[in-house]
């Protein structure tokens, strides 16, 4: 391959993949997204480390003059991956610092975590420095999986802007992610920049899939060339397959805590739900007391009512009589009356 010719080709379909990817067959031992093979091989090959860099960063091979790796790793040593350096800090053009990480597993808190390094990566001025003199920092993240679900993109830019007219507040932050699950939804600019090659690549799981993107872009041909020269390494193998062993622990383990965090939620929720149910018990017993206190005072009220209604019949009783009584007296009076009348006039007659 000549080295002196551009990274990204006008036509990416003329190429074929040669050399080393010829003989590369089979089920790949660790995808690139294992973080000591992404790692080593941006740190193996400067110049897939600029064409990635372009791609992500949308700009032209010319517009990167220089990149470096600030954080090295010692290809093949042993590493602890408890202290293994997921990020990639690279500075380019001597004025702008970048962290590249890739995350497989989902933790739940990559917006904070990405906050946390890229804030840690702006923080660089030196003792003497003005505050002008801080250089742009930029944080980009690789994630196997949808950092926001609700609103899936392929590729986002995070910017620090007014809320209400989004005016740049500085363009010397950003944090940018690039989410493989959602090639699909990768834009006509993505397409151009290659970014669907690289998410691709980063996917692939078989040296036939890696040759059918590397035949169609130098660069990744380039990075798959240099991904399967690290796989022959025994040293490197060996310290993919201890980070792996480490994130099959981790999420061995996580998935345990999930599963005591469930328990314990389901275990919480019951308790709740004994609580409540006792409550309510104790609701209906009062419920039952107020309603038997109730229907005893309902039926001492008929009760009541029955001997009121009694009494009232009575009393109609006694009224009915008394009110014959008055009728007879009236028939009485007016008899009398009567007899008083004939009397006065039989007097009236017999006087002289």
């Amino acid at each position: 391959m000549n080295r002196n010719t551009p990274l990204v080709t006008s036509n990416p379909d003329s190429i074929t993949y040669t050399g080393l990817l010829a003989s590369a067959t089979g089920t790949l031992s660790y995808r690139l997204t294992n973080d000591y093979l992404f790692h080593a091989v941006l740190q193996k090959n400067n110049r897939v480390l600029r064409a990635l860099l372009c791609s992500l960063l949308h700009l032209k091979s010319e517009n990167i003059s220089s990149v470096q790796i600030t954080n090295p790793i010692e290809l093949g040593q042993s590493i602890h991956a408890k202290s293994f350096i997921l990020d990639i800090r690279i500075l380019m053009n001597n004025n702008t610092l970048i962290n590249l990480e890739m995350q497989v597993a989902n933790e739940g808190n990559w917006p904070d975590r990405s906050l946390s390094y890229l804030c840690r990566a702006f923080d660089n001025l030196n003792e003497g420095e003005n505050y002008g003199d801080l250089k742009p920092a930029i944080h980009i993240g690789i994630l196997d999986f949808t950092l926001f679900p609700e609103k899936p993109e392929f590729y986002s830019s995070y910017l620090m802007m007014n809320s209400k007219n989004y005016t740049v507040y500085s363009d010397k932050l950003r944090l940018s992610v690039l989410n493989l699950p959602q090639i699909h939804l990768a834009t006509q600019t993505d397409r151009a920049y290659r970014l669907d090659y690289w998410a691709a690549l980063f996917q692939s799981t078989t040296w036939e899939d890696i040759k059918m993107i590397a035949s169609k872009n130098e660069a990744i041909q380039e990075a798959a060339e240099t991904m399967y020269r690290l796989s022959q390494d025994e040293k490197i193998r060996l310290q993919c397959e201890a980070l792996d062993r480490y994130y099959r622990n981790q999420r061995t383990h996580q998935a345990q805590l999930e599963k005591i965090k469930k328990m314990k939620d389901i275990e919480k929720r019951l308790k709740n739900t004994e609580s409540k149910l006792e409550t309510t018990e104790e609701k209906l017993e009062a419920a039952e007391s107020k309603l038997e206190a109730t229907e005893g005072k309902l039926e001492t009220a008929e009760g009541k009512l029955e001997a009121a209604e009694g009494k009232l019949e009575t009393a109609e009783g006694k009224l009915e009589a008394a009110e014959g009584k008055l009728e007879a007296a009236e028939t009485e009076l007016t008899k009398l009356r009567a007899e008083l009348e004939a009397l006065r006039a039989a007097s009236v007659s017999q006087t002289p």
